[in-house]
C-alpha cells in the first residue's frame, strides 16, 4: 500500500502549520519552500485540506493558511482522507461480490489501518517533537 506523494507533503504542511504557532496565517510560498514543492502544487493541496475543514485560508497580500480545527481534532486519517479520498484500496477484479475471501482479508486490514490512523493526531507528533 502507497499513499501519493500529495500526501506526504500535506501531512508535512499540517505539521507545519501547527509547529508555526503564530496568530497570523502561513503563506503559501513560505509553506512550499519549507517542503521544497512548488507553490501550484502545493496550492492544489491546501485547497483539498480546506474544503476538508481542516484549515483556513486567508485571502490577500498577508494571506495564507491556518488551522481550523483544534491540532487534539485533527487525525491522520482526516488529512489522508482530505487528498487521497475515502475508497478503498482494493478492489476483487473477479466477480465474487461480497464473497471475495481476499477482498474480505483486506478490508479487514484496512480498517485496522484506518482505526490506528484516526486515534495517532497530528497534535501527537508536536508532542514527539517537543521531547527530543
Amino acid at each position: 500500500m502507497k499513499y501519493s506523494q500529495a500526501t506526504d507533503y500535506a501531512l508535512h504542511a499540517m505539521l507545519y502549520l501547527v509547529t508555526a504557532a503564530t496568530d497570523k496565517p502561513v503563506g503559501v510560498q513560505m509553506l512550499a519552500e519549507k517542503l521544497g514543492v512548488s507553490q501550484t502544487y502545493l496550492s492544489k493541496m491546501m485547497t483539498k485540506l480546506v474544503k476538508a475543514g481542516l484549515i483556513q485560508s486567508a485571502p490577500g497580500a498577508n494571506g495564507g493558511y491556518r488551522l481550523r480545527r483544534k491540532q487534539e481534532d485533527i487525525s491522520f486519517l482526516d488529512i489522508i482522507h482530505a487528498i487521497e479520498g475515502t475508497a478503498s484500496f482494493f478492489e476483487c477484479s473477479l466477480n465474487h461480490g461480497s464473497e471475495c475471501l481476499i477482498q474480505q482479508v483486506v478490508i479487514d486490514a484496512e480498517r485496522q489501518m484506518e482505526q490506528h490512523l484516526e486515534n495517532k493526531k497530528i497534535a501527537d507528533l508536536v508532542k514527539g517533537m517537543k521531547t527530543e
